[in-house]
């Protein structure tokens, strides 16, 4: 049944937002003001998809991708610029209201740079046994297979390519495989998720196909099948040698800009020695940070509330926050605030672009 709605709102993962009798419903790539049609969507009772805009918003554009609508990863490029930053921003100043925090927030800061220098790519076989190499669908299990995506950086370029050969020697079976590409100084750095055991002269395929493409490194679940040079990454003055897999920056402006900010917070950064420690089970206690000026934490998307309660207690004199999910640092703000700190500063950086994932810097003072 299609239905015919007024969209009030964006959400949190950039949906449009309709409020009708029975409650919220959400529309993704609706945006506020529109009168649009939509129907039921399998699976989701709170949920619509978009059949019809019957009323356009003055802020719809043309989006940069021919995937858009399609393909799962991009929720917003669909809008004016200057409305999305906005949006952007507003998820900050949300997470930190629901908290009862009162904070300047700094305008967004364009972190996308050249694009994002790592993906992960997902290829199976189709009903009619045709490879599909892209991303996934939203909100469903097949794939999107595409030709290019926008949001990549040039070093990226031949990614696609390269993970559609790859999966052409491995993807025998319609079981999904994930191919995490990651651009480095030296080449790509590709990791290959799902592919189970190797046929006999797979290993000879996948040198040809890294030889062909510029392919620094193929590995399997971490364990090294070819490697024609050491992936590498330049971080600062260091040339820092990727271990398989790795967890990067999705920008390398956003790397860029968050060491900055960090190091904006702190007067200047002293040499450190390194420590392998499980903080959520043994966070660095108040005892241990006495002798401090300064600390810098970033955790997971958990957040660090365990660290935060140790700070609270201590008399460290500033403190530096990066986080990627300002709810989790909402709550940790909350305990900070409560054991003596003034919350200086938050500066929302956005180096995932047209998503609705927002990073972001904060400065503490005791």
């Amino acid at each position: 049944m299609v239905e015919r709605l007024l969209i009030a709102r964006l959400g949190a993962r950039g949906e449009g937002v309709a409020d009708t009798v029975a409650g919220a419903v959400y529309v993704p790539h609706a945006l506020p003001g529109e009168i649009v049609e939509a129907e039921p969507w399998p699976g989701h009772a709170d949920r619509r998809r978009l059949t019809k805009v019957e009323i356009a918003s003055p802020e719809r554009i043309t989006p940069v991708c021919g995937h858009f609508g399609v393909c799962g990863g991009c929720a917003l490029q669909h809008l004016a610029t200057a409305r999305y930053r906005d949006w952007k921003r507003g998820l900050v100043v949300a997470a930190l209201a629901r908290a009862g925090v009162d904070a300047p927030v700094d305008d967004l800061i364009d972190a996308h740079g050249e694009g994002r220098r790592r993906a992960v790519f997902h290829a199976r076989r189709s009903a009619r046994d045709v490879l599909e190499v892209g991303f996934a669908a939203l909100k469903a299990h097949h794939v999107v297979p595409i030709e290019r995506c926008p949001i990549l950086a040039p070093a990226l370029s031949g990614a696609l390519p390269t993970a559609r050969d790859i999966a052409e020697v491995l993807a025998s079976t319609r079981k999904p495989l994930d191919i995490q590409v990651t651009a480095t100084d030296t080449g790509l750095d590709m990791d290959i998720r799902g592919s189970g055991p190797l046929a006999p002269g797979d290993m000879a395929h996948l040198a040809q196909i890294a030889q062909s493409h510029r392919v620094a490194r193929i590995t399997r679940h971490g364990e090294i099948l070819v490697q024609c040079a050491a992936p590498r990454v330049r971080m600062g003055r260091a040339q820092v040698l990727l271990p398989p897999g790795a967890f990067l920056q999705a920008t390398a402006a956003g790397e860029a800009t968050l060491a900055q900010l960090v190091e904006d917070g702190c007067d200047g950064l002293k040499p450190v020695t390194a420590q392998q420690r499980d903080l959520f089970r043994y966070p660095l206690g108040r005892t241990e940070l006495k002798g401090f000026q300064a600390v810098v934490f970033d955790p997971p998307r958990q957040g660090a509330q365990a660290q935060a309660r140790e700070l609270a207690a201590s008399g460290v004199a500033r403190v530096a926050a990066v986080s990627c999910n300002p709810a989790s640092f909402a709550r940790d703000v909350r305990i900070l605030l409560d054991g003596g700190y003034r919350l200086v500063r938050v500066i929302p950086v956005d180096q995932f672009l047209f998503s609705a994932h927002v990073e972001l810097v904060a400065h503490f003072e005791k």
